[in-house]
């Protein structure tokens, strides 16, 4: 399984949130990615933080949107970044990139629904200066996420469950 390297970044290039994870497979969804408990990311340059849990990842080869499936007992079930399209570059590491653009599709592991960071995206909108269809884009993956991920379609229905398997992790 080959190393990859998660960078988001903010409109305009800044880093944003980056760490390691490893290449599981890709299926008619996309790319998924396994990131075990203990992984040190980091937002920007802030110091390191240690996540508890692992994820699995989901990078779709088209779509303004990335998803984290989180193992149980974490108290979220499934996140979901609204960003630019994933971008992959190959080199000594494989990193795959994208921009994330504030808004959060999320369902807890109890079954709440929300979006989050509207407050933020109204926010960036101004001081990073997003042109308009990246905002229209950005609003309508996040109505058309909470749809999918509310209603359990794929691949927010237990597609990342194989890929739990694979990554080692119980489901």
């Amino acid at each position: 399984m080959s190393e990859i390297m998660v960078v988001y970044r903010k409109y305009g290039g800044a880093l944003h949130w980056h760490h390691r994870g490893t290449l599981l497979g890709e299926d008619e969804h996309g790319v998924w990615v396994g990131v075990p408990d203990g992984t040190l990311a980091r937002k920007g340059t802030d110091p390191p933080v240690r996540w508890e849990t692992g994820i699995v990842m989901l990078f779709p080869r088209d779509a303004w949107w990335t998803a984290s499936f989180h193992v149980p007992p974490h108290r979220t079930d499934v996140y979901v970044d609204v960003t630019t399209v994933p971008e992959w570059r190959e080199g000594e590491v494989t990193e795959v990139t994208m921009v994330d653009l504030d808004l959060d599709v999320i369902r807890m592991r109890d079954g709440r629904l929300f979006l989050d960071d509207e407050d933020e995206f109204a926010e960036h909108q101004v001081l990073l200066g997003y042109p308009a269809e990246v905002i229209a884009r950005a609003e309508e993956t996040a109505a058309m996420l909470m749809t999918a991920v509310g209603s359990r379609q794929d691949p927010f229905g237990g597609a990342h469950q194989p890929w739990f398997a694979r990554a080692g992790r119980p489901g």
